[in-house]
Parts: C-alpha cells; structure tokens; sequence
C-alpha cells in the first residue's frame, strides 16, 4: 500500500474531535481540557487568566444551584434613529441575539448568594460588546429599583466596552438614569456592590459601575474611560507598565478590592453580611 493510501486510510479512521472539547487559554495559548477550564470558572490553570464570560454563565456562577430568577427578560431594543454605519442597527441586534442566546446585553433577576437573597444584574459582552444602550439602562434601572422596594442588596457585574453608540443620545442619557436611581438607592441606605470585569470601559465606568459601596475587580480587568491605545495616541507618550489594568486602578484608589473569580461569591457574602443586609 502507498502511503497516500496509508495517509487516506488512516485519516478516514480518525474520529473527530468534538467543538468544546479542548480550549485555548487567549493568554498564554495553552489547550486546556474543556471541562477542566469550566470547573475552574473559565480561569486559565496554567496563567490564571479570566477569560470573559457571558451574562448567564456569570449568574450561574455567583448564585446558589436554582435560585436565580430573572426578570425583564423579554426587554428589546429599538431602532429611533435608523442607525446605518456597514450594516442596519437591527440586522447587528439580530444577529447579536443568535450569537448570544439573549434579547439583549443584560441580564437581571433576583437569587441567592452563599444563602443571601441579592438583586442581581450582568452584562454580557457576548452581545454588542456589552454596551450600554436604552435595554440595558432601562434593565439596570428597574433592577435598582427592585433592590430599593424590597430592601436588598443589589449586585451588577460591568463587562463592557462603553455606550452603545448606534443608539447615540438614547445610549447616553441611561448614564444619567442608572447614575440618578442609584442615589436614590443610596439615600435609602442600600447596598451596591459593583463588580468590575474585563472590559469595564467607556461610558459605563463613568457612570453606574464606579458608584458601588463597594467596588470589587478580577484580576487583570481592563478599566477606564478610553481605552490606553487611545489615550496614548492622544497624547502621544508612553503609558505607565500594567496601566488600566485592576490592579493600576486599585492603587490609584478607584477599586477597593481584586477578588480572584472562585472567591467572588465568598466575598460578596462577606460584605453583605458586614453592612448588615
């Protein structure tokens, strides 16, 4: 037998690999066996990266087995202005929602943390990037609210590249909104504990995620308004080591603490419990 015909014959025996299997870790490279990255939350074992995500895994992994309930969940965005830039605003939205498996890049509810009931809200950067349009403010808003009638604790977890600028004044104006229920919040005594992941950028830090009691990071998180190719381009110097990174950012006194993502729902248990709620 040749050996093309060794070749042919023995990659017609080849079983295929399933999709999932193996992953790749996005920061040292290294192929990680699938379910040995998901029992490790999606940290790499090898350089503990934090790998992002999506909205549903998140609550998966900070709440106690079954107790999540969503709610808004049947919130969607609209088109007011007609956005055409490559493509129409709505075919991004669609195919946005095939991608993701969400209607939009938030996802809200009610659960319980370590036995703690919490009002809870995470974006997903799976869908648009996480940015902040009118769904996700008006979501983020309702879920404040939530929190302040029934006297809980409220937990948003920020993963976004900023406002969602096909929605333009719309998209800024939910700074305002998320920024103006959580004083209201906060007047009334409740507790915000913001949780920052990578990304955390644009204009959702300049609003909601940087108002929390507390502010929590993962290690190694992008956060900052623009982004450092940005600002080093405006400025045209070269930018400090780490700069932006959850650590930078902890230093310079804009995060209280890093939290490694498997002591997260630890931790905000911990604080609940030290403020009394």
């Amino acid at each position: 037998m040749s050996k093309q015909t060794w070749d042919q014959a023995d990659v017609a025996t080849k079983k295929p690999v399933p999709d999932g299997l193996w992953v790749q870790c996005r920061k040292c490279g290294a192929t990680i066996f699938g379910k040995t990255m998901e029992a490790a939350l999606n940290v790499c074992p090898k350089c503990d990266h934090h790998h992002r995500i999506t909205a549903r895994v998140r609550m998966e992994q900070l709440v106690d087995p079954g107790s999540f309930e969503p709610f808004n969940a049947d919130l969607t965005a609209a088109d007011p202005l007609g956005f055409v830039d490559v493509k129409p605003y709505k075919s991004r939205i669609e195919a946005a929602r095939r991608k993701s498996g969400e209607n939009d890049g938030c996802l809200t509810g009610v659960g319980f943390v370590k036995g703690r009931k919490v009002v809870l809200g995470a974006m997903d950067f799976a869908f648009l990037g996480g940015s902040m349009g009118s769904v996700v403010g008006e979501k983020l808003a309702r879920a404040t609210e939530h929190a302040l009638d029934h006297d809980l604790p409220l937990v948003i977890v920020s993963c976004s590249g900023g406002a969602r600028m096909q929605e333009s004044g719309y998209s800024l104006m939910q700074m305002a909104k998320t920024s103006a229920v959580l004083a209201r919040f906060d007047e009334a005594g409740g507790l915000f504990i913001s949780v920052l992941a990578d990304p955390t950028t644009g204009g959702v830090t300049a609003s909601f995620a940087m108002l929390g009691d507390v502010i929590l990071a993962e290690p190694k998180a992008l956060i900052g308004f623009a982004g450092p190719r940005v600002i080093r381009n405006t400025i045209r110097q070269d930018l400090p080591e780490g700069f932006q990174t959850s650590e930078f950012v902890r230093d310079s006194g804009f995060v209280d603490r890093i939290v490694h993502r498997r002591d997260l729902r630890s931790e905000i248990g911990r604080i609940i419990d030290y403020a009394g709620k």
